[in-house]
Formats: C-alpha cells, sequence, structure tokens
C-alpha cells in the first residue's frame, strides 16, 4: 500500500467520522431539547432514505438483495448501535459519550481475527490497545457508571460488529447500495416506535434543521466508512476511526461548552499516536 493510498484512506475515514460527530452532535441537541431518542434515530434513518434513495441507483434485480441474511444483520447492528448511542447523548457528555463508544473498534478488530481470518500484526494491536488506553484517559471516573455510559458502550460494541460486516460484505456489493440497505433496515425496524413517540405540534422549525443534519451527517459519514472498508481491512480502519474522539471533543467544546481537562487532552494525544502509528506500519510494509 503506498502512501497516496494510505493518505487517502486516512482523509476518507476522518471524514467519514466528522460527519458522524456532526450529525451525533444534533441528535444531542435534539434529545437535549426533550425530543425522544428513538424518534431521533428513526427519523435519521427515514429521511435519510428518502433523500438518498433516488441517488441509490437501486435496480429491481438488486431487491433481492436487500433481504440477504448478512445485510439485513448489518442493517440491524447499525440500527442499534445509533439508536443505543442517541439514548446515551440524551444524559452524557458528548466525549464521554464517544470514550465508551470506542470499544467499538476493539470488537471490530477482534470480530475480524475471529471470522474473517484477518490477521494484524502484534505491532498493530498493540497500538489499538493504546488508543484504547487513550480513550480510558478521556472517560476516566465514571465509566460504566451511568445508564447513559452504559447505553454508549452498547453502542459501541453494536458498531464494532457493524464495521466487522461491512468488511465481510463490502466488496459483493456496490456501497450505495449497501447504505440504501441499512437505511431502509433502519427505518423500518424503528417505525413503530418512532411514530409511538412522535410530537409533531411540537417540532419547530429549527428542530426540523437539526433532524436533517443528524440524518444526513450520519448517512455520508457511513457511506464513506463503507468505501475505505472496500479498501483496507478492518484491523486499518479501526484505528482510524478513533479520530472521531477528537471531533467530538472539539464538538463538546464549540458546541456545548464542555472543555477536556488535562488527564483528557492526554488521552486524546493518545489516541492520535494510535493512528498515526498505525498508518506509519502499514506504510513501511
Amino acid at each position: 500500500m503506498t502512501l497516496a493510498d494510505l493518505s487517502r484512506i486516512g482523509a476518507l475515514v476522518f471524514t467519514a467520522c466528522c460527519l458522524i460527530v456532526l450529525g451525533d452532535t444534533a441528535g444531542k441537541a435534539l434529545t437535549g431539547a426533550g425530543v425522544a431518542p428513538v424518534f431521533v434515530a428513526w427519523t435519521r434513518f427515514a429521511v435519510a432514505a428518502l433523500v438518498f434513495l433516488p441517488f441509490s441507483g437501486l435496480a429491481l434485480h438488486e431487491l433481492r438483495i436487500l433481504t440477504h441474511p448478512r445485510v439485513l444483520m448489518r442493517g440491524l447492528f447499525v440500527t442499534g448501535g445509533i439508536s443505543s448511542i442517541l439514548t446515551a447523548l440524551q444524559t452524557e457528555p458528548i466525549a464521554n459519550v464517544f470514550g465508551a463508544f470506542f470499544i467499538g473498534p476493539i470488537a471490530s478488530t477482534v470480530l475480524a481475527v475471529i471470522f474473517l481470518r484477518e490477521r494484524p500484526s502484534l505491532l498493530r494491536v498493540a497500538l489499538l490497545i493504546l488508543g484504547f488506553v487513550g480513550v480510558m484517559l478521556v472517560v476516566k471516573p465514571g465509566f460504566g457508571a451511568t445508564p447513559g455510559i452504559g447505553f454508549a458502550v452498547l453502542a459501541g460494541v453494536f458498531y464494532g460488529a457493524f464495521l466487522a460486516t461491512t468488511r465481510a460484505i463490502a466488496g459483493l456489493y456496490r456501497p450505495r447500495l449497501l447504505l440504501l440497505s441499512q437505511l431502509l433496515v433502519g427505518a423500518l425496524v424503528l417505525s413503530p416506535f418512532g411514530i409511538a413517540t412522535a410530537a409533531p405540534s411540537a417540532m419547530t422549525a429549527s428542530l426540523w434543521g437539526l433532524i436533517g443534519l443528524s440524518a444526513l451527517g450520519s448517512a455520508a459519514g457511513n457511506y464513506l466508512i463503507v468505501q475505505a472498508n472496500r479498501q483496507a481491512d478492518a484491523s486499518l480502519i479501526a484505528p482510524l476511526i478513533y479520530s472521531q474522539l477528537i471531533a467530538a471533543t472539539i464538538s463538546g467544546v464549540l458546541v456545548f461548552g464542555d472543555w477536556p481537562d488535562a488527564l483528557a487532552l492526554m488521552g486524546l494525544v493518545t489516541i492520535l499516536v494510535s493512528g498515526l502509528g498505525s498508518l506509519w506500519l502499514v506504510r513501511g510494509r
């Protein structure tokens, strides 16, 4: 893999992470305004599906692909992850939520080793663990002590399974088809709960704008993750996704006024070293 390839993949993943954090920042603002997390999750899938469908290039013969077990499973994983993280964001600072959420890349790598027979080097595993240590420095006291953080951990497990499943089928189907499949699965599965918690009379124009931002930011970010998984192993993608935590911390400062302390900053630097080290390792092959 050339330096140009690594730079392209790194930029792709970083852009995806920023878009996903943008969507979750809008989601936190919505739940903070009293909108039910499950309604935010449902509209995230439904709005994105409606907007994306005309551009998906869906052909009639591809409809059957939407019912394939691994495609459905992938859609259920991302549905569970988004629903859980939006529930966590309702009560917890965004940086703490993403800190707990980063059990995901560890889970993704373990699943890729077990089911996809990927064999990351010991040094790459060490760098992944280093990134996780950085996450612990950010999360520190209170990890797992509140229901919100518990939902964030659950979201991370779902997301790790989603990443591994994406890696398994990314080369089999078009990226736009995979994105459409997860949007449709999420919209259908969550529709009974979303409709039950809907309160249209309480929704202002600004809240509907945040719903659009939540949906499109998340969808665009996950589309780029699919593209990245077509070009690199899950064990390489996983450390790079730690950049989400950096974006989440910046978002927390700028949007919600949550400043990280010195220990949290140390954790962010550790995570950055982990990601850069992983890129360096692959470049040196």
